[in-house]
């Protein structure tokens, strides 16, 4: 299954969200080299190393014009993530090599530069939920008053309009959005406080190092700058995972109404889509297939980002690795489902006839509420109840019919009135209300998304 998602990326309907790309290894490299950099010149900002070494050591912070082959080697050789990297780093800046990496550790580095990379997962994120939220908005406002049954417990309840469905997708999006601006000066944040966290290596300035290179890198400085604190990145994983999940409830909506049964809708399916080798009339829910499994897969992050916070003493490389394993697996899976729910929402088709049909499969049952309030106001509503139990219970007759010849109806009740109620276009409430109202806020979130402001590739502030 997890393949067969994979392959899904050839499919012309589901673009790249291009996340894995920021994971890659020389991506992350360069971000690292990017904390070095700033690393630098933050401490030559405060004295702590002579600022001709920081301005060689910035010019010299470009991936590009290092030897990646003998970083690779070197790697190989030391079994140290970032070693080499020093190294050659060192190396590129010629006499001022020696104060390269002044002061820091390795988790410094990485931990801080593997932030700027989330920070770029995180922006991708945000953009593909503002362009789920506005396919959400088209959604939610083109069937705000398509008539359609609403469900609870698997079976017909009242009527709704289709649009309802939509804006309550929009609604819990839109929290999530909400959540993750929320975390971000918890979660994007600048480490530099040495091997244990203390500034031992730099002392008095140790602090204001660290608040100057998050200023440069577009960061917040961390209060205490312990490695073994990761609670703000198991509270990312956690935001994805509940992400996840709405993604999941989303696709499984669309999964159940595209059943031959009910057929409500279909998954957008260009000509020549093949659902079946062998019964060439299958339509399948393939994206929500696919944002069923990744959503589960995602889901099943959280609980080992948190046992990622469970870390030994001042640090521990066991939990480290599963904190760090988490974040970038959450990212890669959120992106992959949010591509797949964009696609979903934005080409969904809507078969309003189907719609109508299966509101009359009751034979006007699910307008029960509606009439035993209209009832009610006369004979009450504990009365009213037992009189419209009765007609749906009546064998060999349809509700309707129970309803329209049933005495203790008809003696309060003229046939107009009983025809009204039983109509399903009025006991929708304000459903068309609503899914006007939320396609306008989730606009609103997708254009305060769009506005927004992020550091680009490369644009450190170093």
């Amino acid at each position: 299954m997890i393949g067969r998602v994979a392959e899904r990326f050839t499919d012309a309907r589901v673009p790249d969200p291009g996340i894995r790309a920021l994971f890659a290894r020389q991506y992350r490299w360069q971000r690292w080299l990017d904390v070095e950099a700033a690393l630098a010149a933050a401490e030559a900002e405060q004295d702590v190393i002579p600022a001709a070494a920081a301005s060689a050591i910035v010019s010299a912070a470009r991936l590009a014009d290092l030897d990646v082959g003998r970083i690779e080697r070197g790697i190989a050789e030391t079994s140290h993530p970032l070693m080499a990297l020093i190294t050659e780093l060192s190396t590129a800046a010629g006499e001022h090599g020696g104060w390269v990496h002044w002061g820091a550790t390795t988790q410094n580095i990485t931990q801080t530069g593997d932030v700027l990379v989330l920070r770029a997962a995180h922006e991708k994120i945000l953009r593909l939920l503002a362009g789920i939220l506005l396919a959400a908005a088209d959604l939610a406002e083109r069937t705000a008053g398509l008539l359609a049954a609403g469900r609870t417990h698997g079976q017909q309840a009242v009527p709704i309009t289709f649009g309802f469905k939509p804006a309550g997708w929009i609604d819990e999006l839109d929290r999530h959005v909400t959540r993750l601006r929320s975390a971000e000066p918890r979660v994007f944040t600048a480490m530099t406080g040495g091997a244990a966290g203390t500034f031992a290596s730099l002392g008095q300035a140790g602090p204001a190092v660290q608040a100057d290179v998050a200023v440069r890198l577009g960061l917040e400085p961390m209060a205490v700058p312990s490695r073994a604190i990761a609670d703000s990145f198991a509270e990312y994983v956690c935001i994805l995972g509940l992400l996840g999940a709405t993604g999941t409830r989303i696709a499984h909506e669309v999964y159940e109404l595209m059943k031959t049964e009910l057929a409500e809708v279909s998954e957008p399916a260009p000509p020549g889509t093949v659902g079946s080798s062998t019964m060439p009339h299958k339509r399948n829910p393939q994206l929500s297939d696919d944002c069923i499994t990744i959503g589960a897969q995602l889901r099943a992050l959280v609980p080992l980002a948190l046992e990622g916070m469970l870390q030994d003493h001042e640090n521990d490389g066991a939990h480290s690795a599963m904190i760090d394993d988490a974040v970038q697996r959450a990212c890669e899976l959120t992106g992959d489902l949010l591509v797949r729910l964009e696609v979903i929402v934005a080409g969904l088709e809507v078969d309003p006839a189907r719609m109508r049909a299966n509101l009359g499969l009751s034979g006007g049952m699910i307008s029960s509420e509606a009439v035993m309030l209209g009832l009610g106001r006369a004979i009450g509503r504990p009365d009213a109840h037992e009189v419209v139990y009765d007609a749906a219970r009546a064998q060999g007759i349809t509700f309707t019919d129970a309803i329209k010849h049933d005495p203790r109806v008809t003696a309060h009740l003229d046939a107009a009135t009983i025809d009204r109620l039983l109509d399903v276009a009025n006991h929708t409430g304000l459903s068309a209300d609503i899914a006007r109202a939320a396609a306008r806020r989730g606009r609103a979130t997708a254009a305060g998304i769009t506005a927004g402001q992020w550091p680009q590739d490369g644009d450190t502030g170093v």
